[in-house]
This record gives structure tokens, C-alpha cells and sequence, in this order.
């Protein structure tokens, strides 16, 4: 089932480097969750917050609490790839995206990936500070 972006749709250029791939010189299936990871981080940084400076100045962090992938084709060395997401869901403590691997038209890897918002000392739960949600909330 192909991802139909919506106008708030976030995505990134990646190049698959030989890093990236296995024995069968095909990308390495957990790769894809790293090509996710800094597609998130790029997002976050259009809302104008990177990493960093959320633990820093805000003591939070955001952690991976559960994640899916379907694998539909496979990417390869070389390949220019545009890895996407979409917010699918928006609460005060977690943000669940929707993300996708394309290459042209083909869309190779869909995904879910639910992050959580905690206190990055105690790694507890905690909500997403009010100037930062409004921040995603445009975003998504």
C-alpha cells in the first residue's frame, strides 16, 4: 500500500553507501530504522529544536517505545532515496509517525515509529514542554 503524503509531509535525501549494505549488497534491514532516525532528526530541527539542545536547556529526551517495518522491495548500493514521515498521532507525551522509503516511485520500506517524551536524567515519562508541542502540532 503506497503512503499518500499529506501538504505537512516532512522528507529527506539519503544515498545508500556501501556502509549501509549487507552480503547480498542489498541495504541492511535495521539500517531503515536509522534512515528513519534522521529523518525525525532533520523534522525536529525544522521546528527549529535539535537534540541536544532539548536535553540541555529542557532535561528531555525522545526515545523509540515501539517500532514496525515492512520491507517491500529492496534498496541498493548507490541508490537515491527520499526517506519521509507524516505525524500520525500527537499526545502531550508521544508523537507516533508514519514513515516511508521511496526511491522515485517505488516505495520500498513503510514503517510506524512511536517516540516518547522523557526526562532525560530518570527516563520517566514526562510531557512534551507547551512551546515545543505548538511547535509540532503546526507541523503536523
Amino acid at each position: 500500500m503506497k503512503c499518500q503524503p499529506n501538504p505537512n509531509a516532512f522528507a529527506i535525501p539519503v544515498r545508500v553507501y556501501y556502509e549501509d549494505t549487507d552480503a547480498g549488497g542489498v541495504v541492511y534491514y535495521a539500517n531503515y530504522l536509522k534512515f528513519f532516525e534522521r529523518c525525525r532528526t532533520e523534522w525536529m530541527r525544522l521546528a527549529g529544536y535539535d537534540q541536544s539542545q532539548l536535553a540541555t536547556e529542557s532535561g528531555i529526551a525522545f526515545v523509540a517505545r515501539k517500532a514496525s517495518c515492512e520491507y517491500l522491495k529492496p534498496a541498493r548500493l548507490d541508490d537515491a532515496l527520499m526517506i519521509g514521515l507524516e505525524v500520525e498521532k500527537l499526545t502531550r507525551v508521544r508523537v507516533v509517525f508514519r514513515q516511508y522509503v521511496r526511491r522515485g516511485d517505488d516505495e520500498l520500506v513503510t514503517g510506524s515509529v512511536e517516540i516518547a517524551c522523557v526526562n532525560r536524567l530518570t527516563l520517566t515519562p514526562v510531557a512534551i514542554p507547551d512551546y515545543l508541542y505548538s511547535k509540532l502540532e503546526a507541523l503536523k
